[in-house]
């Protein structure tokens, strides 16, 4: 009787759980791509203020100062109504900074994009005490518009040229003469560096005001490449410089510019031109400047401590590698500490990202932290307390929690709790902290802290509404695992099967991927989008799984830079170990595999196909790279080092080499617009399988860039690769 009784309430609970899946609603690619319904709300442009207490944030166009303690909006700093009383017309607020005195706002308007992290816009200065809104520069749009330390100027780049403002008597200064599009740029980043280097402001103020810093890229000698722009009677050429591996790399200068004397010095960075400065920042001494200079080989980054009056510079520390040094695992977390005397960095030197203490002069004081887990961001250190704080890997290489620890590497605590990943921004006294956390089934939450007892003060954003939303949709559970191959690799993975799911079905697997040097996919965090699109194709009867082959992050240095000079080789081997993997579970058809993958991820879903013609059935690829000789040189020869020194690795491991080996169904998608992959590289790829007789699909965007968006382009994207989705697999 009771195990009767036990079956009956199973088929019950069965039935009722089926009822309950029936009435929620499927998820359309309208939703995702058009309606925007699951896209989080975000507190946008928050932005500490000096005495810790308060925080101004950005809101539908105004500028509101917070109250630290409880988040309650104190003070409208500015709206765009005062831009109707003090020029006449409205203006719309893309973005703002504020002075470091407090006084003054620099704000940013009709902002047209350059490049993936370059603009230019009008600027406005905003005085807070008078409220007059004065116009930064009549002479043309601006880029990098930036405030002095003490508020009483603003540097700018236009046209290839540094300039200055005083804000007192709005006076403009020229600092550079010899800026001319696709030969010179000061104060500003060339495209590679932009795109590599992660950043494009190429200037910075010295702590006294009294000084600019500044790059000097001459591309004179870099080949340029040209893109048509269509949609004219006759398409116009946009030239540009751009150095594919092996070609020649702009020469680059730092030089200080004084502004009361009206002089610029050069810094002394050595004699070698074929090389990189990925890296400058002031120390405390406003007559010190810290360069990072970088061979062209990645494998040595010097540390060098520039006099800014005479411009000599001494080397202080020295990182090497059999491989290459990774600038972001290194040089970013540079902090000089406000004693003058020390500073913090990290390194890899131990193969995992960590936290060292120096002196000035580069002698080693202490390794801070310590472990077979990764630092993934320094968030700085409070120097009263002498505590850092940082997120990590340590508890899994899926997620990323929040942690404090004394200078002296001790007293270590964790301060987020929530699985999933997290980041934070501390207030310049690090008395509070803004914590951004999501999982893969909980949108985002940005709540307000105090440091150092993690104490939660008030939740700034629950996303309650999108919550609620969520409730209403049938949505099926993100499964993390991990991938044992046949080489004994562990290696991260997710599943999402259909909330019907019946294991005495067999059903088809859609792999995604992207599988780049120390990338990562595999992570417990929501996403508003692709996760929404992988939800539509389970709904549809798919299983859809991600792993994360030997070469991605959060796993330490040999197993990132264990692709080295082979890239595609090994990552190519552990896709095809993982639809082996997912071809032999009992409910899954492993005729009907498929994969697809963006830049990055479509030069790997395309070697799949082609590699794994027997274990894939189709595939699709979004503007992949299809040759390395075809991208730039500072990403490409990090990891394969120059054409010229390693042929085999660029050719070898090259769709356009297994062309010939297609047997399955592909789809070869890509922007004629796109600055970054070239559209020559799927023309490449195409002119191979033409000539060996292999039948594709192919679809171009008009003029779009990377990224494939714009209007009603990504709906437009994805209901294509959906629809050839469910026709070939």
């Amino acid at each position: 009787m009771k195990k009767l009784l036990f079956f009956a309430l199973v088929i019950f609970s069965a039935n009722n759980y089926s009822a309950l899946a029936q009435n929620k609603k499927a998820i359309t690619l309208e939703d995702i791509w058009s309606k925007y319904t699951f896209v989080q709300n975000q507190v946008q442009n928050i932005n500490w203020m000096k005495d810790g207490a308060f925080y101004t944030a950005l809101d539908n166009g105004k500028v509101i100062k917070h109250q630290v303690t409880d988040g309650a909006a104190v003070e409208t700093l500015f709206n765009e109504a005062v831009s109707v009383e003090n020029l006449g017309k409205k203006i719309m607020v893309d973005d703002y900074a504020l002075s470091a005195d407090e006084q003054k706002l620099l704000i940013s308007t009709e902002s047209e994009p350059i490049y993936r992290r370059s603009s230019k816009e009008e600027n406005f200065v905003y005085d807070l005490k008078t409220k007059k809104l004065v116009q930064l520069s009549s002479g043309g749009k601006q880029m990098f518009a930036t405030f002095s330390p003490d508020g009483a100027k603003v540097a700018f780049v236009r046209q290839n040229n540094l300039f200055v403002v005083d804000l007192a008597t709005m006076s403009e200064q020229k600092i550079t003469n010899d800026g001319k599009w696709n030969h010179i740029i000061n104060g500003a980043c060339d495209w590679v560096y932009e795109e590599e280097f992660s950043f494009a402001r190429a200037f910075q103020w010295s702590p006294d005001s009294k000084k600019i810093a500044f790059y000097t890229f001459d591309e004179t000698n870099v080949p340029e490449y040209n893109m048509q722009m269509w949609g004219k009677l006759y398409p116009t050429d946009y030239r540009y410089k751009y150095p594919k591996a092996g070609e020649a790399n702009s020469t680059v200068s730092i030089s200080v510019h004084h502004l009361s004397e009206g002089k610029t010095i050069k810094m002394d960075i050595g004699s070698e031109t074929d090389m990189y400065i990925p890296r400058i920042r002031w120390t405390q001494d406003a007559n010190l400047l810290s360069i990072e200079r970088l061979n062209r080989l990645q494998n040595r980054l010097d540390i060098i401590h520039a006099d800014a009056q005479t411009g000599t510079g001494n080397i202080v520390l020295t990182e090497t590698s059999n491989t290459y040094v990774d600038v972001e695992n290194f040089g970013d977390d540079l902090t000089y500490l406000s004693d003058g005397k020390s500073f913090i960095m990290s390194s890899e030197k131990d193969g995992f990202k960590h936290l060292y203490h120096y002196d000035m002069s580069g002698k080693l004081i202490r390794q801070i932290t310590t472990g077979k887990w990764e630092i993934d961001d320094f968030c700085g250190i409070d120097e009263n307390t002498k505590t850092l704080y940082f997120t990590s890997t340590e508890l899994s290489s899926t997620e990323r929690q929040l942690f404090s620890i004394s200078l002296e590497g001790k007293l270590k605590k964790q301060l987020s709790q929530e699985h999933g990943m997290n980041t934070a921004s501390f207030s310049n006294d690090f008395k509070y902290y803004i914590l951004q956390h999501s999982a893969s089934n909980s949108p985002l939450k940005v709540s307000l802290h105090k440091a150092p007892s993690g104490q939660l003060v008030k939740v700034l954003e629950d996303n309650a509404a999108l919550r609620k939303t969520l409730e209403t949709f049938d949505i099926a559970k993100k499964e993390f695992m991990t991938i044992r191959t046949s080489e004994n690799i562990e290696l991260n993975a997710w599943m999402i099967k259909p909330t019907d799911f019946d294991p005495k079905k067999k059903y088809p697997v859609f792999m995604f991927l992207y599988g780049g040097p120390g990338s990562q996919e595999v992570l417990n965090e929501f996403d508003s989008f692709n996760t929404f699109w992988y939800q539509h194709l389970v709904q549809k009867g798919y299983i859809v799984a991600c792993v994360d082959n030997r070469g991605t992050g959060g796993k330490g240095a040999d197993f990132k830079k264990c692709t080295y000079l082979n890239l595609g080789k090994l990552e190519v081997k552990d896709q095809i170990e993982a639809a082996k993997y997912w071809g032999n579970l009992p409910f899954v058809d492993k005729t009907r595999i498929g994969i697809q993958g963006w830049s990055y991820g479509g030069y790997m879903s395309s070697n799949c196909l082609f590699q794994g013609a027997d274990y894939f059935k189709t595939a699709i690829a979004v503007a992949p790279v299809t040759n390395w000789r075809f991208y730039d040189s500072i990403y490409t020869e990090r990891f394969l080092r120059t054409p010229q020194e390693n042929a085999k690795g660029y050719d070898e491991n090259s769709p356009v080499t297994y062309a010939k080996n297609l047997k399955g169904n592909f789809l070869l998608v890509h922007g004629t617009g796109d600055d970054n992959v070239h559209f020559q590289n799927s023309i490449a790829l195409e002119e191979a399988l033409i000539k060996a007789n292999k039948q594709f699909q192919s679809f171009y965007y008009p003029n779009k860039n990377h990224g494939i968006y714009g209007g009603n382009t990504r709906f437009h994207l994805y209901t294509m690769m959906t629809n050839f989705i469910e026709k070939n697999l």
